[in-house]
């Protein structure tokens, strides 16, 4: 990076979104500008997790003003990701279409566990201790625990309970008492329960708190104690004073934004349910988190170590795939794809999507070889795969899912930013290859030329009478445009 190109990093949170722009220094990321405005996005979601139009429209505000910030940045410079209250919405397409009329950058939707690598990353990169860390961030509907040491997390967990969410479920009356404090506290232990047993057995050495919550929380520490470390004690005696408002209206905190507060109640019941379920003695603040990991893995990819290579790699060799087939398919997705891409539209992504979906195509082998693509697309779809937003993830279980047999509309999924069109695309693409190399034999491997057109594929063989000669393989392909035949795609051949 001689140039140190700016790069910039957007995080669309449940309470708040964020902005982030950077640049490589001498291996070291200087950060350039930062922003950050309240959404309150998890407000607007109802009981039957609908956005409402009114929280649609503040999440639109905003980025039209990173929009503006942005303004002559490249895509491939911006990340862009959204998390739990996007994630869970069911009218998220209703937003994604409004954004993207003011706002020129694709937005991706991350799982929790995703969430949760980025936020250790984002840490892991600005602490340089040889501990092992157990890091907690709240955030404004889901937290999230990671364990781990350096950069490498060993235990990722995202749990429904944040800031915003318990705060709208015990406190939307305006009521602010005790016993709601409690309940809310004993909401989020059960959110808890279920791995803090796995937690506490593995065990860390220090612990770090991240992003709003727990830096509020922090700040009334140190204005309270003169030091900014978080023990139980401490948010005892803060839950205590909290009790005494009994309204959250009238709730005043020295040192803490009024919008902040009103927050508060819920993210206090989170900090001390997670106090008391991981048995923590005390927590530090730490000012980096998902941010701060796109950044890492952005600056990453500059120097083309993309942790979803590795998260490939490491499936592969879980279930011991046979590389040389699926290393021959990847070169036939190469040379296929190099020749319809640009009527197509099919980029750099697109193609090593469709190379990762051959790596892990017979993963199902591990369970039967009988339909085979449904246990590996099963496989893919319920793994957990670092690096991948949730729709990468989804593309790829589909690709392995449809890769063979009949082409059943009805089973197609719904991508959030991916046409089905594009979708035929690049599984035409995936099947041909996969039908090229069934023989398992590079040598054996036709050459042949593609000519695509809108709504038809001809594929030409460089040898005319190759077909005459391998009557079953024309068989196969014939059936293999019959398939496409019935989608109203032509598929020809000579």
């Amino acid at each position: 990076m001689s140039d140190y190109p700016a790069i910039a990093a957007v995080d669309l949170g449940s309470n708040s979104f964020h902005l982030v722009v950077a640049r490589e220094v001498d291996g070291q990321m200087q950060l350039l500008h930062r922003e950050k405005q309240r959404v309150f996005l998890a407000m607007g979601l109802d009981e039957d997790d609908n956005l409402s139009l009114e929280a649609i429209e503040r999440g639109i505000a905003v980025l039209q003003q990173f929009a503006a910030t942005l303004q002559g940045f490249p895509a491939e410079n911006v990340k862009v990701v959204a998390t739990y209250t996007l994630r869970k919405t069911k009218n998220i397409q209703q937003f994604l279409s409004l954004a993207a009329k003011v706002f020129p950058y694709r937005i991706e939707v991350i799982s929790g566990q995703e969430e949760a690598r980025l936020i250790y990353q984002g840490v892991a990169r600005h602490l340089h201790d040889a501990h092992h860390r157990l890091v907690v961030d709240i955030g404004g509907g889901s937290t999230e625990l990671i364990i781990g040491k350096h950069q490498q997390h060993s235990l990722l967990a995202s749990r429904n309970c944040g800031c915003v969410t318990l705060t709208q479920r015990y406190f939307a009356d305006d009521k602010l008492t005790e016993k709601r404090l409690n309940k809310a506290i004993i909401a989020a232990e059960q959110e808890l329960e279920n791995i803090a047993g796995k937690y506490c057995q593995h065990g860390w050495q220090i612990c770090y708190g991240t992003s709003g919550t727990i830096k509020a929380i922090s700040a009334i520490c140190q204005d309270r104690w003169q030091d900014p470390l978080i023990t139980l004690e401490r948010l005892n005696s803060i839950k205590a004073d909290l009790a005494t408002a009994n309204s959250l209206s009238e709730l005043q905190v020295k040192g803490i934004t009024p919008d902040r507060v009103t927050s508060l109640p819920g993210g206090l019941a989170v900090l001390i349910a997670v106090f008391n379920q991981l048995q923590l003695k005390e927590m530090h603040y730490c000012d980096f988190a998902l941010r701060e990991g796109l950044l890492h893995d952005m600056q990453q990819s500059y120097y083309d170590v993309d942790i979803r290579a590795n998260t490939i790699n490491t499936l592969s060799e879980r279930y011991a795939v046979d590389t040389t087939h699926a290393s021959n398919i990847c070169d036939s997705i190469q040379l296929l794809a190099a020749q319809v891409s640009e009527l197509w539209q099919l980029g750099k992504m697109d193609i090593k999507l469709l190379k990762w979906a051959a790596q892990l195509h017979e993963v199902g082998l591990s369970i039967n070889s009988s339909a085979l693509h449904k246990h590996s697309a099963y496989i893919v779809s319920n793994t957990q795969l670092p690096g991948f937003t949730q729709e990468q993830q989804q593309l790829l279980s589909s690709l392995i899912r449809f890769y063979r047999k009949k082409l059943k509309i009805n089973e197609m999924p719904f991508f959030l930013t991916l046409s089905n069109h594009h979708f035929f695309r690049l599984l035409l693409v995936f099947r041909l290859a996969v039908l090229l190399n069934q023989k398992r034999q590079p040598e054996l491997r036709p050459a042949v030329q593609l000519h695509p057109t809108e709504q038809s594929l001809t594929i030409q063989f460089e040898d005319p009478e190759w077909l005459e000669q391998h009557t079953l393989f024309a068989a196969d392909l014939e059936r293999e445009a019959n398939y496409w035949r019935s989608i109203n795609f032509h598929l020809q051949f000579n």
